[in-house]
């Protein structure tokens, strides 16, 4: 991390071990929306959840959630931007080569191409699979449920770790945070890509992301992450 990344994630620690859940809660929404969407901050989410059920074990079975769903509220309002800009912001903001690319995973795997991007942590890119899924209009409520599902098994992993294995995992994150998370990501990588051979094997049509959205024909609030 960056000398003032470490500093704001100390200083967020603090608050976020320190107040209530009833306050901690909705602060973690808010800095997962931000992360999401306006703003770039590199494995903060995720070890202000390990810090939290490290410090509060309970925690684990619902605190992860609040990160997860402050992370659907940033990708979905990038995703708002990106689609009522369509093509013409998404080739402002990226190359025409990697928008191309993740064009051809969206018409190829569907919504691996967002949920595995999802899963593993950075420096892996995702912003331009949320920025690219809404210039394509890929379903909205498919691309919501896939980054709650995708983001939500990520930090309750997380937090488990932090529960049964307390401070080691507290210093292993902190030295090797993003190893910790490759290895998390690898993981769920490896489950999506069996579940895809398996897809194949049976003849299962691939989704077009070309489908219509029937429920935001009109979506006034087009989101970016």
């Amino acid at each position: 991390m960056f000398d003032w990344l470490r500093e704001t994630a100390e200083r967020l620690q603090v608050f976020i071990v320190t107040v209530p859940i009833y306050v901690a809660g909705p602060a973690m929404i808010v800095i997962g929306a931000l992360d999401s969407s306006l703003l770039s901050l590199p494995e903060i989410n995720d070890y202000l959840v390990v810090m939290r059920c490290y410090s509060d074990p309970k925690a684990v079975f619902y605190f992860p959630l609040f990160a997860a769903f402050g992370s659907v509220i940033g990708c979905t309002l990038l995703y708002a931007i990106m689609r009522r800009g369509g093509q013409a912001v998404l080739r402002r903001r990226f190359s025409a080569e990697h928008i191309e690319r993740v064009e051809r995973a969206y018409a190829r795997y569907g919504f691996l191409t967002l949920a595995i991007p999802a899963l593993l942590p950075p420096p892996m890119p995702f912003k331009i699979f949320v920025a690219t899924a809404g210039a394509l209009e890929y379903p909205r409520w498919r691309f919501m449920v896939t980054i709650m599902i995708a983001r939500s098994f990520r930090y309750y992993v997380e937090g488990t770790l932090a529960v049964f294995y307390g401070r080691q995992v507290i210093d292993f994150i902190q030295r090797y945070g993003l190893l910790l998370l490759g290895v998390v990501g690898g993981a769920a990588l490896v489950g999506l890509l069996i579940y895809l051979a398996v897809k194949r094997a049976r003849g299962t049509p691939v989704e077009d992301v070309t489908e219509p959205d029937a429920s935001g024909t009109d979506d006034d609030a087009q989101s970016l992450r």
